[in-house]
């Protein structure tokens, strides 16, 4: 497997590699990650379908990427962000057909709705109950805290091993709008790894420009199981792809040799009694290691969901644990499921029910949520609420069975063990009337009216989600295993705790670029795998991201200590006459 761009390979059609034939593959996790791998079996790797089993232990696919209908009202428990350099992603669905436009696939449906309709924020954040934070879209960092940004920047991942944010940023970083942004959209917490958040800094440069008012984002139509998920599901199964629904695979054991790993046996529950399924070289087991959505436990609006499971309970977890202690490079689990005080968050799926809550939607949002069109532009930040609540309403209607007039939005909360500020408790204790009573009071809702709209203008169900962020947990080398481990000749892992280099957990993009490189490499596919967009490395977006945390102030204009001062006086000097001069000034640095 090697990294390519541009559009040589990547219009390219590959031969079917030898021996492809012979082979069968056995997918664990049938989320975005499981059925990506399936689709680039079929499209790239020219396996038949019919020799392909997707075996997931819930009652249908999508993992993560849900959007469903449930007894208690529609429920999404996160929505996905995403961007034009998905390089994988983008790669994938340009092949699956769209369930919505004729003669389209699902790329196209989504590059001409996003053309259309592009999204951008118009009130990132408020602040005294439903008045706008006036943010001027500006990321106010002080010359300290951007010399600390840029500092952690240019460390070397080495140096970022296992250490928190809060040990490499300081107050003065988290006073600027800048971390307001960035904690919210991206769910970072004081706690969490500073070398994730130095690979997203890397990894969306070229979009800081647009984190203030979140135009660097785009969305799908609907939630992102009927958008991407169904229409995937769809393919896959005229493919003649086997998914087998409520199969939980408890293990995959090994043979090991010098240089050589080879899975030999999967056990399996199935309708409660336990299988083994032998394997030879010629079967291919992919499998999803852990998993953010694991133990999530859904209220109702009468009713606060109850979390009851104990740090790396699940089948996921347990799964990657059992492979685990066979070998060390299989990672370690216990980094990022033993802590679930760390890992865990609550959201809440409001329906309202008609028209009466509508009117304060539409004054934070400045668009009537009724158009068809971008509502809110992604998530508006409540700063002032000691949930460090965020809300958002997508594209309505979000789901296809949603009632005309109805009208489904999301709330979440970082910090969901604090006292809210109107309920006056946690939000972790909080039915989902509660929760909406909360959201109503800083949208601006008369205290009176409060509860009535709450209970009779809205529906509210709230999801706990033990591991979401469990990702972001401080990690070093070897924590999270390769796609493929060293010497593993028929067996690679996938998801977001697969590692591949560059690219950043917690997105659609890394789910599928670890399924295409797990094919690539088992398959040996003549084909390369997109390089993640290289802005890191591109000096206009270096420019350009500095422009920007400097709020368009010039370079000069910094205070800086005097060594610093000196030494960008004197490359200035140096670089006077030259294109780079050009440079700096095109982007108004000098």
């Amino acid at each position: 497997m090697y990294y390519t761009n541009g559009n040589y390979e990547a219009f390219a059609r590959p031969r079917k590699p030898a021996g492809a034939a012979d082979k069968q593959a056995w997918i664990v996790g049938g989320g975005l990650a499981g059925l990506a791998a399936a689709a680039f079996l079929v499209r790239d790797a020219g396996m038949d379908g019919s020799r392909i089993r997707i075996l997931e232990d819930s009652k249908l696919s999508g993992g993560a990427c849900d959007g469903l209908l449930r007894p208690e009202g529609f429920v999404i428990r996160g929505g996905r962000e995403m961007e034009d350099h998905y390089e994988c992603l983008w790669d994938l669905f340009r092949s699956v057909p769209s369930l919505e436009v004729p003669d389209a696939s699902v790329l196209d449906e989504f590059y001409r709705l996003n053309r259309d309709d592009p999204n951008f924020s118009m009130n990132r954040a408020t602040l005294g109950r439903g008045d706008s934070a006036d943010t001027k879209n500006r990321f106010e960092l002080s010359d300290a805290a951007a010399l600390e940004l840029m500092s952690l920047f240019f460390t070397p991942d080495e140096a970022l091993y296992n250490k928190t944010i809060d040990e490499v940023l300081s107050d003065e970083f988290y006073k600027s709008n800048f971390w307001l942004y960035w904690q919210t959209m991206f769910a970072f917490e004081t706690w969490h790894s500073a070398l994730e958040m130095k690979l997203y800094l890397q990894r969306f440069l070229h979009h800081i420009g647009g984190l203030p008012d979140l135009s660097a984002l785009k969305f799908t139509k609907y939630n992102q199981y009927e958008s991407l998920i169904l229409p995937l599901v769809k393919f896959l199964e005229e493919q003649g792809v086997t998914f087998e629904y409520g199969v939980r695979v408890e293990n995959v054991l090994f043979h090991f040799l010098p240089g050589k790993k080879t899975a030999h046996q999967l056990v399996l529950l199935r309708d409660g009694k336990r299988e083994t399924v032998d394997l030879t070289e010629n079967d291919l087991v992919f499998v999803t290691n852990g998993s953010c959505t694991e133990g999530s436990v859904l209220g109702a609006n009468d009713r606060a969901p109850v979390l009851n499971i104990a740090p790396g309970d699940g089948a996921s977890w347990q799964l990657w644990k059992n492979i685990a202690v066979q070998n060390p490079a299989f990672g370690r689990p216990e980094k990022f499921c033993s802590d679930i005080e760390a890992t865990k968050w609550e959201s809440a799926t409001v329906t309202l029910l008609g028209d009466r809550i509508v009117p304060y939607v539409k004054r934070v949002c400045g668009r009537d949520p009724y158009a068809g069109k971008v509502v809110t532009g992604g998530i508006v930040t409540v700063k002032d609420s000691a949930w460090l609540m965020s809300w958002t309403f997508n594209r309505q209607p979000h789901f296809k069975a949603q009632p005309e007039g109805q009208l489904v939005g999301w709330i979440y909360g970082l910090y969901p063990d604090e006292p809210g500020d109107y309920v006056g408790k946690p939000m972790a204790e909080c039915t989902g009337a509660e929760i909406c009573m909360e959201w109503l009071y800083h949208l601006g809702v008369p205290e009176s009216e409060i509860e009535l709209l709450a209970t009779e203008a809205a529906s509210t169900v709230p999801c706990m989600m033990p591991y979401v962020t469990a990702f972001f947990m401080p990690r070093e080398a070897g924590d999270r295993p390769d796609v493929v481990p060293e010497g593993c000749v028929n067996f690679a892992f996938l998801g977001q705790f697969a590692q591949t280099p560059r690219d950043t957990v917690f997105t659609t993009e890394y789910s599928v670029r670890t399924a295409m490189e797990a094919v690539y490499t088992l398959m040996e596919v003549e084909r390369g795998v997109p390089e993640v967009y290289g802005s890191a490395y591109d000096v206009r977006c270096l420019l350009n991201a500095a422009h920007y945390l400097l709020d368009g102030r010039r370079l000069t204009e910094m205070k800086l200590p005097l060594p610093y001062k000196m030494a960008l006086l004197a490359g200035l000097e140096k670089v006077r006459g030259t294109t780079l001069e050009e440079l700096l000034l095109q982007y108004e640095l000098v």
